[in-house]
């Protein structure tokens, strides 16, 4: 009986609430009452799934990113690679306009390796002999002076940078034409214009070029930028102080200048003169100086010999009657007013004979004068 009364109010009630709707309000009651009893009895199978996705979720998340870390590092040489490249082109491109616009012929080359003493500051290139590369040879980049070649391999040379102790080049102030020599500074990596006159037309900003003075650099390269001008109190100096402009330290593209720019032969008059002073002509040998004048001595009286004229071995050869020596001047003729000196020998002679020599056998003191 329960049960069939209990059944029947069951389906009054269902047809009451499908028809007039008369129990929705006892509905959302029950469930808003019943909601927490709903969530405590569902946490332990939500907490049971959660587990197993965090888990499963922390498994795939480290996949992920490692797949991710991968890409990034592909990514990243490649973009490093692109990189590299885009700077390469770009210096290449400046490279390429500098050339053109060079009147000498000049190659491309590029840096191997910087060279293994600290204390100087060189480049080791990839270009040597058997690329026409000689000694001397400037090396540029697409802003300015780099440095020179200072030795040259079969395949490689060694350069040296402007920066460096031993290096000088001759520069000219582009504003004023004033002309200088710059010196390296070493490691500072700065130029130093050395014995510049403390009120020399000079300013920071000023761009310094090279003067082709020394034949070895063409004339108007870019070679640095003043940064700094002191003037020493009391000193005849100033202090000038000079910033590359080309890269020293930073581009791996350089250019090699080919050909130097050789400088005028010196006049030929000059060339000349040297010519004959290295080549004058055996001077013969000077002449005794003649024999003072002295009077002739008496008939009978035996004659003395003139001072300096005594050779012993003459005296044979004039008793013989033979002539006087070959080295003597050959005997003239004066008229009878001219005073005449004896020749050499004519005294051993008087000696032997006892007669005073002819007067037709003498040499006249002075040839200028007859």
């Amino acid at each position: 009986m329960k049960a069939i009364v209990f059944a029947l109010i069951s389906v009054l009630l269902l047809v009451v609430d499908a028809r007039y709707q008369a129990l929705a309000s006892v509905r959302q009651v029950a469930a808003t009452v019943l909601y927490p009893l709903q969530m405590a009895a569902l946490m332990p199978r939500e907490a049971l799934g959660n587990m197993a996705g965090y888990f499963s979720s922390i498994s795939s998340l480290q996949k992920e990113v490692n797949q991710l870390k991968t890409q990034q590092l592909a990514q990243s040489r490649l973009l490093q690679q692109a990189q590299l490249q885009m700077a390469e082109n770009a210096q290449l491109r400046r490279l390429m306009d500098a050339k053109q616009h060079l009147p000498v012929q000049a190659q491309m080359t590029e840096i191997l390796y910087d060279a293994r003493d600290p204390s100087t500051r060189r480049i080791v290139i990839d270009r040597g002999s058997r690329h026409d590369v000689v000694p001397g040879l400037p090396v540029i980049d697409h802003a300015g002076v780099v440095g020179q070649v200072t030795r040259v391999f079969p395949f490689t040379s060694e350069v040296t940078l402007l920066t460096d102790r031993d290096q000088a080049i001759p520069v000219q102030v582009l504003r004023s034409g004033l002309r200088s020599i710059a010196y390296g500074r070493g490691q500072s990596g700065l130029l130093d214009l050395r014995f510049v006159v403390a009120n020399a037309d000079i300013q920071v900003g000023d761009i310094l070029v090279t003067s082709g003075l020394d034949g070895m650099y063409p004339a108007g390269l870019a070679v640095a930028k003043v940064v700094q001008v002191e003037s020493v109190a009391g000193g005849t100096f100033g202090r000038v102080v000079g910033q590359p402009l080309g890269g020293i330290d930073r581009n791996r593209q350089l250019l090699v200048i080919m050909s130097q720019s050789n400088l005028p032969p010196k006049p030929k008059a000059a060339t000349q003169g040297a010519t004959a002073r290295r080549k004058l002509p055996d001077m013969a040998p000077i002449p005794a100086p003649p024999l003072a004048p002295a009077p002739l001595p008496p008939q009978g009286a035996p004659a003395q010999p003139a001072p300096g004229a005594g050779i012993p071995a003459a005296a044979p050869a004039q008793q013989a009657g033979a002539a006087p020596a070959a080295t003597a001047p050959p005997p003239v003729r004066t008229p009878p007013a001219q005073s005449a000196t004896v020749t050499p020998g004519a005294a051993p002679a008087a000696r032997a004979g006892g007669a005073t020599p002819p007067a037709t056998a003498v040499r006249p003191a002075n040839r200028e004068g007859q």
